[in-house]
């Protein structure tokens, strides 16, 4: 087994997890850097247990660096911080005592072709980001598969040539979140897993996988339970940790029903031993938080950690883990995939082209377009057709959603949540 990194974001979620707390973390990002600092300052200084996060803009994440630089010089508003754009010693000020061994920065930034950004990360000294090969291809534009594929390649390698034993680069895969919402867990998890070990495939020293929370807790704790397993079966001597988020799904729109969303993911969070936890706001469906909204989402989440922790040390859990076999089905697509080539880009792209591995209502031209799920009546998330996946599953012929019957399961959690606080007043 590795030994644990001691310095950088990896050290610091070992140092956390060896205390037994859950971090939580905001998806925030200001294109300002004096904006940017001081959301930074906010979140570590908030009472919770905190990482950084700066969220790049939507020109950078797409390489668009030209439109990023005019939006800068104009003053245009950007939806996030333009890493590759601002100077680098901008950068570094924006930084200077902000960030630092015990509160380290992800950046995040949803790019198929992550190159540049990796490149900006390596100068400022930066060591942690997301994403992955199919989770940052797929649900975000029209890049075709193969080249993420080489692209991810090359910047996991470029993440391993930059680590040092004791400040390892980490990397997290976006696997667990595909799309959002309307994703059978079996497939987020699978994918998480065939991220991860592309990841290590490539020399990645430190990574996490993720999962989002979903429809249903019960579906979403044995789903943290298969990924953990999976985890020790096929990581084990990798420095490997879980990512929990909020749902990522259109959320409720009642500041009750958000709040309430809020508190089961993170209950969900410990019961599924996460170690970290990325949330969302109670504005999420209003406006775009701000400063203020985050740190009070970090810090709502933070109470609800040390209750449940509580709770649990006394033997009290408020959800029984569903057995619906979702650990086989994942390792099914699993070993699928890794059969067909022994390079994982190689195996992943044939495995799309296949329909072995296939995401539910994805637009992207690299999927077969073929599976789709449901929302049953009892709130589990699962397979409506599963086209060509290898595993079992319906195949009714001639099968479609309505538009009635998606916009239904779409709004699910929102309407569940909002009528649930609406009763309770």
């Amino acid at each position: 087994m590795t030994p644990p990194p001691e310095t950088g974001f990896a050290g610091a979620i070992n140092n956390t997890r060896r205390d037994g707390l859950v971090v939580v973390q905001p998806r925030m990002g200001f294109a300002e850097p004096s904006a940017m600092r001081a959301g930074l300052v906010a979140v570590r200084d908030a009472r919770a247990t905190t990482v950084g996060t700066i969220t790049l803009d939507s020109y950078t994440r797409v390489g668009d660096l030209h439109s990023a630089r005019t939006a800068v010089r104009t003053r245009t508003g950007l939806n996030g911080y333009p890493l590759c754009t601002h100077p680098d010693d901008t950068t570094r000020s924006m930084l200077s005592e902000v960030y630092r061994p015990g509160f380290p920065i992800q950046i995040r930034h949803g790019s198929a072709r992550p190159g540049h950004i990796i490149e900006a990360m390596a100068r400022i000294g930066l060591d942690a980001t997301e994403g992955g090969p199919i989770s940052y291809c797929l649900p975000y534009g029209r890049t075709p598969l193969r080249s993420a594929v080489s692209e991810w390649a090359a910047a996991c390698d470029r993440l391993a040539e930059m680590s040092t034993p004791e400040r390892p680069a980490h990397l997290e895969s976006f696997g667990g979140c595909m799309l959002g919402q309307m994703c059978p867990p079996s497939l987020l998890v699978a994918i998480a897993v065939l991220e991860g070990l592309f990841f290590a495939q490539h020399g990645v020293p430190s990574i996490s996988l993720s999962y989002a929370q979903q429809t249903q807790p019960e579906q979403d704790l044995e789903a943290l339970a298969a990924l953990r397993r999976l985890i020790g079966e096929l990581l084990p001597d990798l420095d490997v940790h879980v990512v929990l988020y909020t749902y990522m799904g259109v959320f409720p729109r009642t500041r009750a029903g958000s709040s309430a969303l809020l508190d089961e993911s993170a209950r969900i969070a410990v019961f599924g031993g996460a170690e970290r936890l990325i949330v969302k706001t109670v504005m999420e469906s209003i406006r775009i938080p701000d400063i203020a909204d985050n740190v009070a989402a970090v810090e709502r989440a933070e109470r609800e950690v040390r209750c449940s922790q509580q709770l649990r040390a006394a033997g009290h859990h408020p959800w029984t883990p569903s057995e619906s076999g979702l650990y086989e089905e994942a390792r099914t697509m699993i070993d699928a995939v890794r059969s067909l080539d022994p390079d994982l880009g190689t195996a992943l792209h044939i495995a799309f082209r296949r329909g072995l591995l296939d995401v539910p209502y994805c637009l992207h031209p690299d999927t077969r377009g073929r599976t789709r799920s449901r929302v049953s009546p009892d709130g589990r998330l699962e397979w409506a057709h599963a086209g060509s996946l290898p595993i079992d599953g319906p195949r009714p012929a001639g099968h479609a959603v309505g538009v009635r019957e998606l916009t239904s399961m779409l709004n699910y959690v929102a309407d569940r949540f909002d009528s649930t606080a609406k009763a309770v007043r």
